[in-house]
Formats: C-alpha cells, sequence, structure tokens
C-alpha cells in the first residue's frame, strides 16, 4: 500500500509543469546572458518597452518590485537613489511588477500607474505577465535586483543595500559598489547578496 503511494505522488511531482517547482532555484547566476526576451512589456506611463530597449550604454539594472510590500515602502528612498545613480552612470533601469497572483488587486495595471506617479519613477515599471521575467531570472523577493555589463552579462544580483530590514540605518549600498565596479572595469565584489523581502505572489 506504501510503495503504491509513493509511485503515485513520484508520478504527480514529474508530470507537473517545471515551473511549480522552479521558483526557489538558482536560474541566473553572475556571468550569465541577459534573457533575449523580445516582447514589449506593458510600462505604467502607457508606453511599452523592451529590455533590450531600454539598456544604456554601460549596461542594465532589473529590479523585481510591486506596489505594497513593505520591503519595498521602506526602500523606496533606496530604490530612487538607485534610480538616479544608475542613470547618473549611464546603466539604464527598469522595475518589473511580477505579482500576477495580484494582478486583479493591489498590483492592477491601474493601481501601478498611481504607485509609479506617486513615486516619482523615472524609468519604466512594467508588468510581468504571468511571473515569466521572474520565472527566467529566477526571482523570488521584493525588491530584488539584478545588475548587467554592457556585454549583457550578470555581474551582481541580490539586495540594494546591508540593510533592508532598516534601510535608514544601511552601511553599504551594494548596487552602487556594483555599478561602480562595473563601469571602471572592475570585477565586482560581491557578486551576490542575499535578497530579503516579501515573496513574489505567482499564480497557483
Amino acid at each position: 500500500m506504501r510503495t503504491t503511494l509513493f509511485a503515485a505522488l513520484f508520478a504527480i511531482v514529474a508530470a507537473a509543469p517545471v515551473s511549480t517547482f522552479a521558483q526557489g532555484a538558482d536560474k541566473m547566476n553572475p556571468g550569465d546572458d541577459l534573457p533575449a526576451v523580445s516582447t514589449t512589456l506593458k510600462n505604467a506611463n502607457g508606453n511599452g518597452t523592451t529590455l533590450k530597449g531600454a539598456e544604456k550604454g554601460n549596461g542594465l539594472l532589473v529590479m523585481f518590485s510591486c506596489n505594497t510590500c513593505p520591503f519595498v515602502l521602506k526602500n523606496e528612498p533606496i530604490t530612487k537613489k538607485a534610480m538616479e545613480y544608475a542613470t547618473a552612470h549611464n546603466v539604464g533601469m527598469v522595475i518589473i511588477n511580477s505579482n500576477e497572483a495580484k494582478r486583479g488587486d493591489d498590483d492592477s495595471y491601474e493601481a501601478m500607474k498611481k504607485f509609479a506617479k506617486e513615486q516619482g519613477y523615472t524609468v519604466p515599471y512594467l508588468v510581468d505577465e504571468n511571473s515569466k521575467l521572474a520565472d527566467m531570472f529566477g526571482a523570488n523577493h521584493t525588491p530584488e535586483v539584478f545588475l548587467f555589463n554592457n556585454k549583457h552579462k550578470l555581474v551582481y544580483k541580490g539586495a540594494m543595500n546591508d540593510n533592508p530590514g532598516d534601510p535608514s540605518g544601511y552601511k553599504k549600498m551594494y548596487i552602487e559598489d556594483a555599478i561602480n565596479a562595473m563601469v571602471a572595469g572592475k570585477e565586482v565584489d560581491p557578486k551576490t547578496t542575499k535578497s530579503v523581502g516579501c515573496s513574489i505572489k505567482r499564480r497557483a
């Protein structure tokens, strides 16, 4: 009886879609390429854009975020600093909302438009339909960042700073250090840090 039960459970797991179990996987690591996604993503400002179209001369900063996560809200001043720092160093930036399970509520497109305006976003705030980009990147938290150089290689991923739980008391701004090293042609150190925040709300 027990053997039959285990065999049945194994069959269910084996038949399940890969994406169901891939959310915790480290899909993208330093040295990996920016996904070649040609899809035009809906932008909260009304204009569509692609990841490639958002790149600038020194690379691209991708941030996974949302409207309501307490970690996102308390880190908004840090997000603005990152936005300004990226722009000043000729690095493109996009903010991506992958909370597909809340798309009919707090993370709807209309709510995103309002949030982007309230926060004064100067970079695209994009809808990730069905969390496809989050799955490609292996992104699991908000906020979580991925920095790519001008050769489309990932050079840093993780948290923006060393104290996302209390960003007013941070000592290291990881994303600024990573941009500085990347632009100077030096090796980024650290290449990865642990992102801390709310889980991305994928649709079941």
